[in-house]
């Protein structure tokens, strides 16, 4: 990590598309002088690959062992081109996980059978983006190890310097009306957004560290504006910055005039703690964002992920883990897709 603690996006998209690394602890490395001498011992055999009914780390290391690389490769040149990616994918992890599980349905394209999946839903169109990413990602997979490596994983495994389990199954069901009833919008209120996390497993200190994912990327001026929250009588917003979003959004987004503004007027391309910064400076876009200096208990996360250095990085790699694991579907529980986009 960076001596200012903040985590490149092209480091963090790493985490969203490899299937296996290994942390550095920053221990000794063996034959160095500080590591300590241990007695010979005989190599172990090879752990049996992990079984279709669990995840575990390494489940692909058997089936598919480039999986990893050939994830990071696309990953890596998508962010290259497009930071944006990078809070693109991080969202739309957070919008599968949040509905029927993390099973990538929110991948699913319309049909005939079903014209109004997860990812035609208002909290998710258009404002959610890096399917072609998951796309060019999984087509490569396929043809190295076809039909081997979920499109759920894809979307949620991986890992910068820590382990994330895989094994997780594509589902089947996808449904606008779903999405709707589970993710919770920007213009909520503190206890609405913990309600939320809480039916899914997740709690108040989850919701504020995986609030510091609005730290990079952009929201479209409706998420905010038609909340009300440039009313300068009624809004807690700094005032320089409702200004500044004044010029820049229209006064009534609609359809065809919703142009984007970063979320962090700070470092918007880095994946870093100022967000928690900008909480207490009320240089935040959303009313969710502003509601985390409503209790004590919340105020003093902000504070403590603004200020210790590191601290919310960390945290940040166990909620995503933590995240990644709700409601998933494992063994005959779901299927591998051969195309993200459409069950098999």
């Amino acid at each position: 990590m960076a001596a200012n603690n903040k985590l490149p996006v092209v480091a963090l998209l790493l985490l969203l598309g490899a299937v296996t690394c290994r942390a550095d602890y920053g221990y000794p490395v063996p034959g160095s002088a500080g590591y300590p001498r241990q007695p010979q011992t005989p190599t172990p055999s090879p752990s049996p690959p992990p079984s279709a009914g669990v995840l575990a780390v390494g489940f692909y290391d058997s089936t598919c062992p480039s999986a990893e690389e050939i994830v990071r490769g696309v990953v890596v040149r998508a962010v290259t081109q497009n930071p944006g990616v990078g809070a693109g994918l991080i969202r739309m992890l957070f919008h599968d996980c949040f509905v029927e599980g993390c099973d990538a349905s929110v991948l699913l394209d319309p049909t005939t059978a079903n014209p109004q999946p997860e990812k035609l839903s208002p909290p998710n169109f258009p404002s959610l983006r890096g399917f072609e990413v998951v796309d060019a990602a999984k087509a490569a997979l396929e043809a190295a190890c076809p039909r081997t490596v979920s499109c759920a994983d894809v979307l949620s495994g991986g890992r910068v310097s820590f382990a994330m389990p895989a094994g997780r199954r594509d589902g089947r069901v996808s449904l606008s009306s779903e999405a709707l009833r589970f993710l919770p919008p920007p213009s909520f209120n503190l206890s609405q957004p913990a309600a939320s996390f809480a039916a899914k497993g997740l709690g108040v200190g989850d919701l504020v560290v995986l609030s510091g994912a609005h730290t990079i990327g952009v929201s479209h001026c409706s998420s905010f504006v038609n909340g009300g929250r440039l009313n300068a009588s009624t809004s807690d917003m700094n005032p320089a910055l409702a200004a500044s979003l004044r010029q820049q959004c229209p006064a009534s987004p609609n359809a065809t005039d919703d142009p984007t503004v970063v979320q962090d007027v700070v470092t918007p391309n880095a994946l870093d703690s100022q967000y928690y910064k900008n909480v207490l400076a009320r240089n935040v876009l959303f009313t969710s964002d502003d509601e985390l200096l409503k209790s004590s208990q919340t105020a003093a996360a902000v504070v403590l992920n603004a200020f210790v250095p590191g601290l919310w990085e960390h945290k940040f790699k166990a909620a995503m883990v933590k995240m990644a694991n709700i409601q998933v579907k494992t063994g005959t529980n779901g299927e591998i897709r051969r195309n993200c986009r459409a069950v098999n």
